[in-house]
C-alpha cells in the first residue's frame, strides 16, 4: 500500500470518462433515447490540479496524515427558518403591557413636560364637566373656562411669537370693578381687538368684554364664537349692564372705518361716532382707560377695495392688500409687524353730577379728551418705533 501511486479523479484516463468533453455511454443512457445532447459552450474555469505523486517534491513524506478541509463560506448550508405566525405578525406580540405604559409615560412627559399627569387630569374633567353640562355661561353667551384655557391659548402664541407685542401702562387697568378701555380701530381685519383681549388677560388677569358691530352676530360661526369669548353687541343697554356687573368692557369708536382706512391715513383717527360709549360710562361712573395700538396698521397694508362686490356680499368693504388676491389664500397671513400697546391715564366719571351724560356738550368734551389722548400717544410711539418689523 506504501507503494501504490494515487491517482486523482479526472486527471488522467481516456477522454470521455470524467474529462467534461463529451458524456459517457452511461449518463447518455440515462437521458433517454429521444434526448439530443447539449451544443457545447464555453468550458468553465478548472480549478489548477493537484500535483500527482511523481511531481511532488522529493522527501515528501505519503505516509503524513492529510489535513481535514473546511468548506467555503458560500457552501455552508444556512438552516430553514421556520414560518412566522400570525401572532408573532402582529405589532404588540411579545411586548409586555409595562413597557407600553412607560413608552406612553416618556412620550408624555417628552411632549407636555414633567407635570403631564395633572394636565390630563384637569382635561379629562375639563370634558366631564362639558359632557354632564356642569359649567357656568352668563347672559351674554360668555363662558370664561373655554375662553381662558383654548381661546387664549390659541392666541397667545401669535401676541407673543408673531407680533411680539410690548405692553406698557398695564397699572391703569383696575384690578377690580368695572371700567371702559376705548381704543384706536386698524387692521383691515379687526385682530387688534383679540391681541387686546389676550394682551390684558396675561399681564392684568381679567378679561375683556368687547363691544361688537352688528356684522359679527350675523355670521353663523363667528357669531358663536364671540359670545364664548365674551363679545355682546355695542349697545348703550348691554354695555351699562355690564359696567355696572363690574366688568372690564372694550370698545373701539371708529368701527369700520377705522380698519377699513386706505394705508396712506394709517394712525389717523377717524371720527368716534356720537360719543355713546361715554354717555355709557358717565352713567355708572366708571373709569375710561384710554389704549394707543401701534403695528397693527401694517399686517394687511390696505391698498384698494372692491365696492361692488361689498354691497354684493353685505360688507362694509372687499380688502385688497400687496399680498391679497394676489398670493390667494397665502395673503391672508397677517405681516409680522411689531405692536406697541399703550394704556393711558384714565378719564375718570365719577366726579360728574348726575344727569351729566345727558348733557350733549360735556358728552362730546370728553370724547374729544380721550381720541386726543389716544391721537398723541400714537405720534409719541410711532416716533419711539425702530422700525415696522423690529
Amino acid at each position: 500500500m506504501g507503494d501504490a501511486e494515487i491517482i486523482p479523479i479526472g486527471t488522467r484516463g481516456r477522454p470521455g470518462r470524467g474529462t467534461g468533453k463529451q458524456p459517457s455511454s452511461a449518463a447518455r443512457g440515462l437521458a433517454g433515447p429521444g434526448a439530443r445532447p447539449a451544443k457545447p459552450g464555453p468550458a468553465p474555469e478548472q480549478p489548477p490540479e493537484a500535483p500527482t505523486a511523481a511531481e511532488e517534491p522529493q522527501g515528501r513524506d505519503d505516509r503524513s496524515e492529510q489535513q481535514p478541509v473546511e468548506p467555503a463560506a458560500a457552501e455552508q448550508v444556512t438552516p430553514p427558518r421556520p414560518a412566522t405566525t400570525t401572532e408573532e405578525r402582529h405589532p404588540s406580540a411579545g411586548i409586555p403591557v409595562g413597557d407600553w405604559l412607560s413608552a406612553f409615560q416618556h412620550a408624555a412627559r417628552e411632549l407636555f413636560g414633567e407635570e403631564w399627569e395633572g394636565q390630563l387630569a384637569r382635561f379629562l374633567a375639563f370634558l366631564r364637566r362639558r359632557v354632564t353640562g356642569d359649567y357656568v355661561v352668563d347672559e351674554y353667551g360668555f363662558d370664561a373656562e373655554v375662553t381662558q384655557r383654548f381661546f387664549m391659548a390659541a392666541l397667545r402664541p401669535i401676541a407673543q411669537k408673531w407680533f411680539r407685542i410690548e405692553v406698557r401702562g398695564i397699572e391703569n387697568i383696575p384690578a377690580e370693578g368695572g371700567a371702559l378701555v376705548v381704543s384706536n380701530h386698524s387692521g383691515t381685519v379687526p385682530l387688534d381687538g383679540l391681541m387686546t383681549m389676550v394682551s390684558i388677560h396675561d399681564h392684568a388677569d381679567r378679561f375683556l368684554r368687547p363691544l361688537g358691530a352688528d356684522l359679527v352676530f350675523r355670521l353663523p360661526l363667528v357669531n358663536a364664537l364671540a359670545r364664548k369669548g365674551g363679545a355682546t353687541l355695542a349697545c348703550s343697554e348691554d354695555a351699562e349692564r355690564m359696567l355696572r356687573g363690574g366688568e372690564l368692557v372694550g370698545v373701539w369708536p371708529e368701527g369700520f372705518k377705522g380698519i377699513g382706512k386706505p394705508y396712506a391715513e394709517r394712525y389717523k383717527l377717524q371720527r368716534f361716532g356720537r360719543g355713546g360709549f361715554v354717555s355709557a360710562a358717565l352713567r355708572t361712573g366708571v373709569p375710561i382707560v384710554p389704549l394707543s395700538v401701534v403695528g397693527a396698521e401694517e399686517i394687511y397694508p390696505l391698498v384698494g377695495n372692491v365696492p361692488s362686490l361689498a354691497r354684493l356680499l353685505g360688507v362694509p368693504y372687499i380688502p385688497i392688500t400687496p399680498l391679497f388676491p394676489l398670493l390667494g389664500p397665502l395673503g391672508l397671513v397677517p405681516l409680522p409687524s411689531k405692536w406697541l400697546l399703550e394704556f393711558g391715564e384714565p378719564v375718570r366719571t365719577d366726579e360728574f353730577e348726575d344727569g351729566a351724560a345727558d348733557d350733549p356738550m360735556l358728552v362730546f368734551n370728553v370724547t374729544d379728551q380721550v381720541r386726543e389722548t389716544i391721537q398723541q400717544t400714537l405720534y409719541s410711539l410711532l416716533r419711539q418705533r425702530e422700525s415696522v418689523f423690529r
